[in-house]
């Protein structure tokens, strides 16, 4: 998924930039370590967030993880399809966003990685 807009952290969540718009989910590497996901729980619309703050859970037959937010901002929307088939993650994780942030502080994308940083960062795992 080579995409300039593209971020990834090191919990393993990427965001797609779209403007001041923030698009959320995560990655392949998460939702394969994970296993059958089960479970989501979402942050409330409205809510705002900081950088690499805790603001939902993802469950797994495996184990519960939480989900952290890659920059500042408020959360827009949810992805509502989530709560019925939170299975679809592990099909399609990076067609599968969990939320959409506005973005606070477009200078946060410096402590994110592009897709070269991140699968060098995976591979050291």
């Amino acid at each position: 998924m080579e995409n300039k807009e593209v971020l990834y952290t090191k919990e393993h969540e990427w965001i797609k930039f779209e403007g001041k718009i923030g698009k959320v989910g995560i990655t392949d590497y998460a939702q394969s370590s994970l296993g059958d996901i089960v479970f989501v729980e979402l942050p409330e619309v409205g809510r705002k967030v900081k950088q690499f703050e805790t603001c939902g859970t993802i469950e797994s037959i495996k184990a519960a993880s939480d989900i952290f937010s890659p920059i500042s901002g408020k959360i827009i929307e949810v992805n509502e399809n989530l709560k019925e088939a939170p299975e679809i993650i592990n099909k399609s994780p990076y067609e599968s966003w969990l939320f959409k942030i506005e973005v606070e502080d477009e200078k946060e994308k410096e402590n994110l990685m592009n897709e070269v940083e991140y699968q060098q960062y995976i591979k050291n795992l």
